[in-house]
């Protein structure tokens, strides 16, 4: 699994990306994380507000910072893919 962090490298795109290696750490899956801060790759995926979490190559939401437990269920629905 590939889990993108799109945004500018701003205080919410660092939790994001914290909570998202610790919801998948809990959930033992198995992922790559990147981090994206290009303007032009980021508004490739449609995104006007950052942060944005993509989960292989899928948009998940845009302008917000998600805790722990929702990311949890996210990666769920996408590891069952």
């Amino acid at each position: 699994m590939v889990i993108k962090v799109l945004g500018g490298g701003c205080a919410n795109c660092k939790k994001l990306m914290e909570n998202a290696k610790k919801a998948a750490e809990e959930l033992g899956i198995e992922a790559h994380f990147e981090e994206v801060k290009d303007i032009e790759k980021i508004m490739s995926y449609g995104v006007m507000r950052t942060p944005a979490l993509v989960v292989d190559e899928k948009l998940i939401f845009s302008g917000r910072v998600t805790g722990v437990e929702e990311i949890k269920e996210i990666l769920k629905k996408e590891a069952g893919k």
